[in-house]
């Protein structure tokens, strides 16, 4: 399935995406969120999804019950996850590389162990939504596509070879990043925690549609330019490694949302450097997944 978080008449309600049409998946089976939906379990899924998919989709759309999919309509799938979003920094190894030659170390060592930070809820913003640009804040604001991971069963010490059941779902990631803050600090936090910094959406697809393992192609696009092309197949430290070491003395809760990392190609390791400007578009896909948009505004 792919389930969606929109609006309507000023609410925010739950989607599933069918046949290019949103169909409220609040009025069929009584959730008003995805979070609420997720924290539910799998039984309920099941049944959720079972229904959805024996709909005639046309004759709900004749009946006033699902709307054409519109992109204004969209805001991020999960608003307010249990903990900040979850995120692993240089976990593609290009990436790592291009970082380790731009600090003048030799590269040839990758880490022994992810590197997270997290980001906090204010932070998220919808697929399309503006993203903004306070220059009294930051002058070095750099973009990062990545894959997201949903949480579907929470739990501790989850054994890697365990760690696929507990996902409900995958969606696109930008990790937006001021990269003076970042370096002012001597830690991530901050820079990569601005309001609006994290575009998430459109869409959270469930693990039956997409392949196993998730090697899909990912990159992004500036202006039409496109700057990030990897494969997903390529995290140094791979889905289950991620969920099984993070939930080693953490709790993972249904509705965690773990960003996976983001491939070479960022603006700060280009030569020269580059950053975005107002009026900049971003442009983050992940194949089977979905496209972000977001514009570079001033903040």
């Amino acid at each position: 399935m792919r389930y969606l978080s929109y609006l309507k008449d000023g609410k925010e309600r739950l989607g599933a995406l069918l046949q290019n049409y949103i169909v409220d998946v609040g009025e069929l089976a009584g959730f008003s969120s995805l979070l609420e939906l997720i924290q539910s379990g799998p039984a309920v899924w099941q049944q959720v999804a079972g229904k959805l998919q024996s709909l005639q989709v046309q004759e709900l759309a004749a009946a006033g019950q699902a709307v054409e999919f519109d992109e204004k309509l969209l805001v991020a799938p999960i608003s307010k996850p249990p903990k900040n979003v979850l995120c692993l920094g240089r976990n593609y190894y290009k990436h790592y590389l291009e970082g380790a030659v731009a600090r003048g170390e030799s590269g040839d060592k990758p880490p022994d162990a992810p590197i997270y930070f997290t980001k906090p809820h204010t932070s998220i913003c919808g697929p399309f939504d503006p993203v903004p640009l306070d220059e009294t804040v930051t002058k070095l604001l750099d973009w990062e596509a990545e894959l997201g991971v949903i949480i579907g069963v929470g739990g501790k010490k989850i054994s890697q070879d365990q760690a696929l059941s507990h996902i409900f779902g995958y969606t696109v990631i930008n990790d937006v990043t001021a990269r003076d803050l970042q370096n002012k600090h001597l830690q991530w936090f901050k820079g990569k925690s601005l309001d609006n910094s994290c575009p998430m959406g459109p869409v959270v697809v469930t693990p039956d549609e997409l392949p196993n393992p998730v090697h899909i192609p990912i990159r992004l696009r500036v202006n039409g330019v496109t700057k990030q092309e990897a494969n997903t197949g390529q995290l140094m430290f791979d889905i289950p490694t991620m969920i099984s070491d993070l939930s080693n003395g953490i709790t993972l809760e249904p509705g965690d949302i773990i960003s996976t990392g983001t491939p070479d190609g960022v603006g700060h390791f280009s030569k020269p450097p580059e950053y975005l400007k107002v009026g900049d578009l971003m442009e983050t896909e992940i194949e089977g997944i979905g496209t972000l948009r977001n514009q570079i505004v001033a903040g």
